[in-house]
């Protein structure tokens, strides 16, 4: 196990914003994994998993304990039927990862592509995007138990999955170190089209000629809308110095959506909650019932989740609003940017100003998604 001591964690983080860690130590197998754990014990410091940084904020103040980087890599692949099982390391790049699925033609991640990050990262916070989540195609997690110091398999029931949720970040939150984690995902599957932006992209394409997209294009046209919206990692592109969206997309009740559209304006983007981790348009309708079934009357949807960009930009937080050397993003009004030199202070100072204006506005408190470390909002 490699282990330093204090190490500027701004490097680590996708923000280039944090303090030092205590110790920084890097774990290549499950043993050198409970070695840092019992390291953090021994000296009675606490511990901190750091995947690869895309979803944090860390305080200028650093972390007094061990960070603990997993760095466990490998890709294994079981075929059951018509799926593939691929179980992989929780220290492999998840955007490498996805686009060796669609590369084989597994189907169930292709709307995951460009999300920086590792794959032990994503069930923490059942990552999703554009109309998918991993808890959809997650076959288990296989963990190892801080209390007990064993390693096991939890199912994706187990994981208690919601929006944006698990039990990693809930119930049992710092109890798992996420070892690796295992899809089962269908061949020769259709891609998932059902987002619109990702419908209006191949809208865009010109006749009848250019074919249903395949698995393959729609992982291009994912790249290209994150790329538009400075969602993807790239050097030069200052906009893409944050920690993704910083805030969830608010889910409220019928009374609140139709409070807030009355405070708004018509036009108010929402999507109905059917109560799982899925979401549909609001009035889309479902399968069609079989011939000559009677037509069930469908239920009025009871929440509905709304796009927090959205309700930003009407509070009067236009992109490219900054604050110091924090900012939104000039490309998408959901991400806070490190303009250069930024502390972890001023990205919070101009997140409450975010915040607070929108629950003015809208009655709705917005609540941050990366993981908050030594602060709070």
């Amino acid at each position: 196990m490699n282990v330093r001591e204090n190490v500027a964690l701004a490097a680590y983080t996708t923000l280039g914003v944090g303090g030092p860690a205590r110790w920084l130590a890097e774990a290549a197998t499950e043993e050198e994994v409970r070695e840092a754990l019992s390291f953090a014990a021994l000296h009675e410091l606490p511990l901190l998993v750091l995947g690869g940084g895309s979803n944090v904020l860390v305080a200028d103040s650093g972390f007094p304990g061990v960070v603990l980087r997993v760095a466990l890599r490998g890709v294994r692949t079981t075929t059951e039927g018509p799926v593939e099982v691929l179980e992989a390391g929780a220290g492999e790049s998840w955007d490498e990862f996805v686009a060796l699925c669609v590369r084989g033609g597994l189907g169930g991640l292709e709307c995951l592509s460009g999300i920086p990050g590792t794959v032990g990262g994503t069930p923490v916070q059942n990552v999703g995007a554009y109309g998918q989540e991993v808890a959809a195609v997650l076959r288990c997690v296989r963990v190892l138990d801080r209390a007990t110091g064993e390693a096991r398999t939890l199912t994706r029931y187990e994981c208690g999955f919601g929006y944006r949720a698990s039990v990693f970040n809930t119930a049992a939150r710092d109890r798992y170190v996420v070892l690796r984690v295992a899809f089962a995902l269908p061949r020769d599957a259709a891609p998932h089209l059902q987002y619109r932006d990702v419908r209006e992209y191949f809208a865009a394409r010109s006749g009848p000629a250019a074919g249903p997209p395949t698995l393959a294009e729609a992982r291009e046209a994912v790249l290209a809308i994150r790329r538009r919206k400075a969602m993807l990692l790239e050097p030069g592109d200052p906009d893409s110095r944050s920690a993704g969206s910083f805030f969830k997309n608010p889910v409220v009740s019928a009374a609140d959506c139709a409070r807030i559209e009355s405070a708004a304006g018509p036009g108010l983007p929402r999507y109905a909650v059917n109560g799982t981790t899925s979401e549909a348009p609001a009035g889309a309708h479902g399968t069609a019932p079989a011939a000559g079934a009677p037509t069930p009357s469908a239920p009025s949807p009871s929440l509905f989740k709304l796009p927090a960009a959205w309700l930003i930009e009407r509070s009067g937080f236009a992109r490219g609003h900054t604050r110091g050397r924090a900012g939104i993003s000039s490309k998408h009004a959901l991400a806070i940017v490190n303009r250069g030199g930024a502390t972890a202070a001023e990205i919070l100072e101009l997140a409450r100003e975010i915040r607070g204006g929108v629950e003015a506005k809208f009655g709705v408190r917005l609540e941050p998604e990366p993981i908050l470390v030594g602060c709070e909002l």
